[in-house]
């Protein structure tokens, strides 16, 4: 069974790269705009990682969509990586809700890497 990402981002050209590489690899992957009912798309599509952009425009932060996904009786567990512009490789993100962080702008070698240790552990 292949596993499942659902990816998070307001930029479509983010999310329609992301898919395709990812896709590419074997993954099934779910991407979507809409903060507002992530929970709701989760427990349909019921992911084996989360990808958040780390800076939602003008929507919840995904801090707070993180620790909902980390408080949730379902996906506590689920790993969740932050793509942010924000943060410079090598930083430490201990206090982040987050198992992994991507900094903006990635290869998708390094995405294809990251999510692989994340999921295939």
């Amino acid at each position: 069974m292949l596993k499942r990402i659902l990816v998070l981002d307001d930029n479509q050209f983010i999310l329609e790269a992301v898919e395709e590489a990812l896709t590419y690899e074997k993954f099934q992957v779910l991407i979507t705009s809409d903060s507002s009912n992530l929970i709701e798309i989760a427990k349909i599509f019921q992911p084996d990682l989360f990808i958040l952009d780390d800076r939602l425009a003008g929507r919840k932060s995904s801090d707070d969509i993180c620790h909902q996904l980390k408080w949730h009786p379902r996906f506590g567990s689920t790993p969740v990586m932050l793509c942010s512009y924000f943060y410079h490789r090598g930083a430490d993100f201990s206090a982040l809700p987050c198992d992994d962080i991507i900094s903006k702008p990635f290869g998708l070698d390094e995405l294809v890497s990251k999510v692989n240790n994340l999921i295939l552990e």
